[in-house]
């Protein structure tokens, strides 16, 4: 996804470790794109995280996973996500989906600047 609008913000969540033990660090442009399955930190943890901190709590978060689970999609919403998106497994249904996450929360949208 290109990055327009709103600086590009670096931070550490502080959950994941990368195979060489390097701490993860989180790329936050215009959205947010959050599975709930991550290695060391579950994303809904993640999620509480961002839409707790005033600094951060405007930025739209996707959650973009594999699980249909009503209860993750209720929590989710629960914890301010914007919405939940299903992944589809085939590659190009994939493919698709980002793009139209993208269109969406890129062109068609309205956003604070961010300021």
């Amino acid at each position: 996804m290109q990055l327009i609008g709103l600086e590009d913000v670096l931070l550490r969540l502080g959950g994941g470790e990368d195979d060489n033990g390097n701490a993860l660090q989180l790329r936050i442009g215009l959205d947010l794109l959050l599975d709930l399955n991550l290695p060391k930190k579950d994303g809904r943890e993640v999620l509480q995280e961002i839409k707790a901190d005033s600094r951060l709590m405007r930025i739209p978060v996707v959650v973009l996973t594999t699980s249909k689970a009503e209860e993750d999609v209720l929590k989710t919403y629960q914890l301010h996500a914007n919405c939940y998106v299903t992944k589809p497994v085939d590659l190009e249904q994939f493919i698709k989906v980002v793009r139209s996450i993208d269109n969406f929360w890129l062109t068609v949208v309205t956003l604070p600047n961010g300021k």
